[in-house]
């Protein structure tokens, strides 16, 4: 408690007053964190255990427990002394640097961080850079890239306009996938690109992508064709575009998902800047 400038305690009523400004500020911050479901603090990203949810409802993806980190998205303004949680992506990057906390280091050319504005109606979030994506430092720039940029395009949008990312940040070695190790160093970076981003859907390719950021185990064709929920962001897992150009049968339905993307884009109030493929 604060005294008197002369040095004296100060009054039982000033006392009360001090105490019931402190009640406020942190009944403010603690609502804040309870609807965003988890804590984010200033300063470099650290892992953070996965919140413990209520038992979802039918039909809805139950998370697993996992070493993996979640930290937590925006849902709305934040008390003003929790605004600094929110970096933005240029204080991220720079949080990343040259990056060394996991063996991918080794092995990579480049940082694949992400590319996108900020913030960005609809993100996409994929598995790993490939041999393009670590040559040149930008995320699906391959033949699966430019199959991601058609699928965009047919959305109504650009790439420009959308935030695309992976889930680590270098390239494993023969394009396998990551290991729970090289997730784990990742995964509060990625945490911290979606809170700065602000995306009103995340669309995520491949079983990867998504199992990772809904906290799951399970086939992609089980996730797929449906919306879960991460942190108060909708979000749609539907194909990697690697794998629709092995299996462009499933072309298709992956566009069934992009189309149901699009409607919810509508339903939100932020259509597509034009109109998408009938």
């Amino acid at each position: 408690m604060s005294s008197t400038p002369d040095g004296d305690p100060p009054e039982p009523g000033e006392v009360r007053e001090e105490l019931a400004a402190l009640a406020r500020d942190l009944r403010a911050s603690l609502g804040w964190h309870r609807r965003a479901g988890a804590w984010s603090v200033p300063g470099g990203a650290s892992p953070r255990p996965v919140a413990v949810e209520a038992a979802p409802a039918a039909g809805t993806t139950t998370p697993v427990p996992s070493a993996l980190t979640a930290a937590a998205v925006a849902l709305d303004d934040p008390p003003p002394a929790l605004r600094a949680a929110v970096r933005s992506l240029a204080v991220i990057r720079d949080e990343l640097g040259p990056c060394t906390r996991c063996k991918l280091h080794k092995t990579r050319n480049k940082i694949v961080f992400g590319v996108g504005p900020e913030p960005a109606t609809l993100m996409f979030i994929g598995e790993g850079p490939g041999a393009d994506e670590d040559r040149i430092g930008d995320p699906f720039v391959g033949k699966a890239g430019e199959l991601l940029d058609k699928m965009i395009e047919a959305m109504g949008w650009q790439r420009d306009e959308v935030y695309i990312a992976n889930i680590v940040k270098c390239r494993p070695p023969g394009n396998r996938n990551p290991e729970p190790d090289e997730i784990a160093a990742c995964r509060p970076f990625l945490d911290a690109q979606i809170q700065a981003v602000r995306p009103r859907v995340i669309v995520t390719l491949g079983r990867p992508a998504a199992n990772v950021v809904l906290g799951v185990d399970a086939p992609i064709s089980t996730l797929r064709g449906r919306f879960h929920d991460h942190r108060g962001i909708r979000l749609m897992p539907t194909f990697h575009p690697a794998y629709l150009l092995r299996t462009p049968e499933k072309k298709r339905e992956a566009w069934g998902d992009l189309k149901q993307v699009i409607a919810e884009l509508d339903r939100l109030g932020v259509p597509a800047p034009r109109p998408p493929r009938a």
